[in-house]
């Protein structure tokens, strides 16, 4: 495994959950924010809060990634493919660097989650 390109990725998450982390501040103050229902724009800014709450939603899931991919980082996992165990290829880490799967093992996961979702049904 290339360690310039785990040390890369890692700052590079480091980096992320920094701007993540300010990006949640700003949003969560938009919804402390009242919307006046008696307002012209109120329509517009509980739009901005509908939109506000849902990016807040992802960015914590994106959060909670980067998180994990830390996590993995402080035990020496970090590269690896929690699944499988083997390394985790270079060029999925520079595009992804949360990834904590290999590609074939992401794929196995997502079809075994899209099966017990279609078996809730």
């Amino acid at each position: 495994m290339n360690q310039n390109v785990i040390s890369l990725s890692i700052e590079n998450l480091e980096l992320e959950r920094i701007q993540i982390l300010r990006k949640l501040e700003r949003l969560q103050e938009t919804l402390q924010s009242e919307v006046d229902p008696d307002a012209e724009d109120s329509v517009l800014e509980l739009e901005a809060h509908e939109r506000a709450a849902a990016l807040i939603q992802t960015l914590n899931e994106r959060l909670r990634s980067i998180d994990e991919a830390l996590q993995q980082a402080q035990q020496g996992r970090y590269g690896f493919c929690e699944r499988c165990g083997q390394p985790i290829d270079p060029a999925r880490l520079e595009i992804m660097p949360e990834t904590t799967f290999c590609i074939e093992c992401k794929r196995i996961v997502e079809r075994q989650k899209g099966l017990k979702v279609r078996t809730a049904w």
